[in-house]
């Protein structure tokens, strides 16, 4: 190894992906411990630093160029030790100078004034925190205002984050590009209003609301007419993901949907009040869309929206299909419930899209409408790759035998699919067709049903759903 040159040395550890092999490797002499010493621009560390601040001097003194930090204590007990605190933030932000991205997962000793160190990290532009229970929105806020380069920010179950004046900072600052926050249950809609001028800079917005607290904030008339008079300028955004929101024509991120015209992607997962016209609009301003996840509640389980049932009918897939050609993945699913969501979509609307889309990925969960009859008109699917069933109980043995017909498949998953049989797999048992099969929990279809039914298998059955 000494007589290695420089540059073949540093193409080895280049190669070598998993932190265990580098860490392999770097023991086995000296050379390769100081080359993997400057290489290593990442590090994933928590419940092993022990002592966890004497712990963390020690690895960045060793590792000095240090770009992506992650600290989680997932799983930790206090038997495991003390861990990382304000101090051991501190001399993160002191030692690690290059430091871009940094990731606090479960870090329960972490409060505002070890966040606030932060703030001397002035390459900073990626920040996730994840269960922080300590840290508030003031420690956010010393945070930002340190971090000229924020361009990141995901805030994923803190719950104690209540003030949102780092909202208003970041919104005057016109750096953030990616914004997550879930289940943060005192940051509401409404909030996100303050973000102001950097709604034209926002690349991608996830917002999810813990389902139980979808109704605590409450809008007032002085937000809705916030949301209303304010432009708000969506054209950089591509991708969009709403969870448990509540879509009101004029109020929140409803003012947001159908304003995207660069969008790609979007995700609308359990949103109460989403009707035709917003998927409509949606299609007509976004016809760089490439993806859309649907996934709704039944009427049966909102019984507050019966006496003003929100209907989605064909008309938005026909207007997805008509306005966005570069539709590749479709993803449409609907809630558990007793009875069969009246809001489905028809079996015309769902083949609309395949047939003038270049669909490759479908994915149907709970839509009572698709049965056999879809199954023989996907025979003419150019482009599908992947299809993915769930709870689809109309189909029969007779549709999957019809899946050897597809021209590309490559791709099935199956899962609680009361109405098939080994018999609809038996076409595909050594026809080489497919690379993938997944079958989960269809209580009528075997172990050995699905054995040399495609190149890789996998089979998993727990019928504790059925009861």
């Amino acid at each position: 190894m000494d007589d290695l040159p420089e540059h073949a040395a540093w193409e080895i550890l280049g190669r070598i992906k998993r932190t265990v092999d580098k860490n392999s490797v770097s023991l086995t002499c000296k050379r390769l411990y100081e080359l993997d010493s400057q290489q290593r621009n990442s590090i994933r560390v928590g419940c092993g630093l022990d002592p966890a601040n004497d712990a963390l001097i020690s690895l960045c003194n060793r590792f000095q160029n240090l770009e992506k930090v992650e600290i989680s204590y997932s799983g930790w007990m206090s038997r495991l030790g003390k861990q990382l605190d304000d101090q051991g933030l501190q001399i993160l932000s002191n030692s690690c100078p290059l430091m871009t991205d940094l990731t606090l997962s479960y870090c329960t000793f972490i409060t505002d004034a070890g966040l606030s160190h932060l703030a001397s990290c002035s390459h900073l532009s990626a920040l996730k925190l994840i269960f922080t229970p300590r840290i508030s929105g003031f420690g956010i806020l010393s945070a930002v205002m340190g971090c000229k380069n924020l361009t990141l920010l995901h805030l994923i179950r803190c719950l104690n984050v209540i003030s949102v004046e780092w909202l208003e900072y970041l919104g005057n600052l016109e750096t953030l590009e990616d914004l997550c926050i879930k289940n943060c249950r005192a940051i509401g809609e409404g909030d996100l209003i303050k973000l102001g001028p950097t709604w034209q800079k926002l690349k991608r917005l996830q917002f999810e609301v813990d389902a139980n607290y979808r109704y605590m904030k409450v809008y007032d008339r002085l937000a809705i007419d916030q949301w209303q008079k304010q432009w708000i300028p969506c054209d950089s955004m591509q991708e969009l993901k709403l969870v448990n929101g509540i879509i009101s024509p004029g109020r929140g991120l409803a003012c947001v949907v159908g304003k995207c015209k660069n969008l790609e992607k979007i995700h609308l997962d359990m949103c109460v009040g989403v009707r035709d016209s917003d998927i409509i609009g949606l299609a007509h301003k976004s016809s760089n869309l490439r993806f859309i996840s649907l996934r709704f509640p039944s009427d049966f389980s909102l019984p507050l929206l019966m006496n003003n049932p929100i209907r989605l009918t064909d008309n938005c897939l026909e207007a997805l299909a008509l306005n966005c050609k570069q539709l590749e993945s479709v993803r449409l699913s609907f809630s558990d419930g007793e009875f069969p969501s009246f809001s489905s979509f028809t079996l015309h609307g769902i083949l609309t899209l395949v047939e003038k889309c270049p669909i490759r990925e479908l994915s149907l969960d709970h839509v009572y409408s698709f049965n056999d009859v879809g199954m023989e008109a996907l025979c003419s699917a150019q482009y599908l790759q992947t299809l993915e069933l769930t709870r689809c109980q109309e189909i029969t043995d007779e549709g999957l035998q019809l899946v050897g017909q597809y021209p590309q498949l490559c791709t099935l998953k199956l899962s609680k699919c009361l109405g098939i049989t080994d018999d609809g797999l038996k076409p595909l048992v050594g026809s080489l067709k497919l690379k993938i099969l997944a079958v989960d929990d269809c209580p009528q279809i075997s172990e050995r049903g699905v054995q040399g039914a495609a190149a890789s298998v996998t089979f998993k059955q727990d019928l504790s759903w059925m009861y």
